[in-house]
């Protein structure tokens, strides 16, 4: 038997139709009545272009309420919302419209020229669907929580993205770990600024509906406008990685926040300590948390009544989540195993990726790390050779076979390098076929290949690459190349 609840926009909007939703930067407001109405009104819309129950279509966007309002308007006609990285190169965004196979995709007026390039056979922008006619059909009224509803891609290891199947009831119970460990108050408002395209900032919006919560949103994120929400706005909570905290702590210098400020929420990977004991002496509430894409957004998060005492941790798992770690070294370090409602159940047709990483309803993260004696995760690498730069993943092997698809290119080899503004950025150390081959032309081939995110901060051209016994590349060793 199928779980299902009310729509749970539809529910917010009866329950408090007056309450804010969505709060923009220049202090227009939308009330969960409005947001209800205007989604629905955009569902009948895509009924006339045909989207139906089912369809996978894919929407391009920046942080803005039409996004909001057509993920949303997809969740009426029973569509499932293929979330596209807005940074991405058209071939890395062909990729994933084939593999999810989408046949819509909607996108920011803004980004109309570049979605007119996609492999894709309707695109429309959200003011076209403005003008499109409504089909007088049935909406959804209930949502079935083991239904599909968004699918957003991450990089694999192997270099090949993987579609993250999220069904409601994954989001739904997002949603409910996350407010069982933050608890509740009817004064918080969240501000947001992360991607609407990645699961962290999606996730925030969900919050919004199944809490009757008002989302402040901000396009993207701007040290001196959040300061100011922060401080004069009424913002309770916010989503951050490294970069935005330290960024806050410098516009912060002497100044405190106000008592109803109550959560720093920090994901994107390990935080440098240094600044996590810098924010516990200004009394900044930071609450750093694991997860990744394939948990719907957090998994295990500090409580606020550890924050303070176990610096550096990543918490204990959120109520309905389970966690362990495999195979302990001599320090006690592992793999990091994950269980719960909030795990996705697969990757879109994927056998071989689900067989890898999912047995007996576990799923092997990838990512290293090691429990205290009392239970409290420390996450050591996210994912043995991932980058991560201002919160972005990249996967040194993605990268490395679009680089090898230079002729001049013999091998190569990327790597994280610690860098203070963005946490890590990639390094590339190439063995070149071609002795004319520099810099300036492998930058060239890569910059409609790669997200510019992805593309190498530096590269070395050297004679050959560090490999163990059986031939494999041991990127630990690459730095030791820079000097050479």
């Amino acid at each position: 038997m199928t779980e299902t609840i009310p729509h749970w926009l539809t529910k917010q909007a009866y329950l408090a139709p007056n309450q804010p939703a969505i709060e923009l930067e220049n202090g227009t407001t939308l009330t969960f009545l409005e947001l209800k109405q205007k989604s629905q009104i955009f569902a009948r819309k895509l009924a006339s272009l045909g989207v139906k129950n089912g369809d996978h279509i894919g929407v391009l966007s920046t942080n803005d309420v039409r996004m909001i309002i057509a993920i949303h308007a997809l969740s009426y006609l029973g569509s499932v919302g293929v979330l596209l990285n807005t940074r991405l190169t058209t071939q890395e965004l062909n990729y994933q419209l084939r593999d999810a196979k989408v046949s819509i995709v909607l996108t920011l007026d803004d980004l109309y020229p570049k979605a007119e390039q996609l492999d894709v056979e309707i695109v429309r922008s959200f003011s076209m669907i403005d003008d499109c006619m409504e089909k007088k059909i049935p909406l959804v009224t209930e949502l079935n929580l083991e239904d599909d509803f968004t699918i957003i891609y991450t990089s694999g290891t192997t270099g090949f993205p993987k579609g993250v199947v999220h069904t409601y009831g994954n989001h739904w119970w997002s949603a409910i770990s996350s407010a069982l460990n933050l608890g509740l108050s009817k004064e918080d408002k969240w501000l947001a600024t992360l991607p609407m395209f990645h699961v962290g900032g999606l996730s925030i919006y969900l919050k919004s509906v199944i809490y009757g919560m008002p989302v402040m949103l901000f396009e993207k994120f701007h040290v001196g406008s959040v300061h100011h929400a922060i401080m004069h706005r009424g913002v309770t909570m916010i989503s951050v990685v490294t970069i935005m905290v330290q960024r806050l702590m410098e516009k912060l210098g002497e100044e405190f926040y106000p008592e109803h400020f109550r959560c720093m929420l920090l994901g994107g990977g390990p935080a440098p300590k240094a600044l996590l004991e810098k924010a516990k002496e200004k009394l900044v509430p930071v609450f750093q948390s694991y997860g990744m894409t394939e948990t719907s957004s957090q998994i295990a998060t500090l409580s606020p009544h550890d924050a303070l005492n176990k610096v550096g941790s990543s918490g204990k798992p959120l109520v309905p989540a389970q966690l362990d770690i495999i195979n302990p070294d001599h320090e006690n370090i592992g793999e990091i195993l994950v269980k719960g409602p909030m795990v996705t159940k697969g990757y879109f047709q994927n056998q071989a990726a689900n067989e890898g990483s999912f047995k007996d309803g576990w799923l092997a993260t990838g990512d290293l790390g090691y429990l205290d004696e009392e239970g409290f995760l420390y996450v050591v690498d996210r994912r043995k050779d991932l980058i991560i730069s201002g919160g972005e993943n990249i996967y040194p092997s993605e990268v490395e076979s679009v680089i090898a698809g230079l002729e001049q290119v013999k091998e190569v080899g990327v790597v994280g390098v610690e860098n203070e503004k963005w946490g890590q950025v990639p390094y590339a150390f190439i063995v070149p076929n071609d002795p004319k081959l520099d810099k300036e032309d492998v930058y060239h081939f890569l910059q409609t290949r790669l997200a510019a995110y992805k593309i190498p901060n530096e590269i070395y051209f050297v004679e050959e690459l560090p490999r163990n016994a059986s031939n494999k590349l041991v990127r630990s060793k690459l730095l030791n190349l820079m000097n050479k």
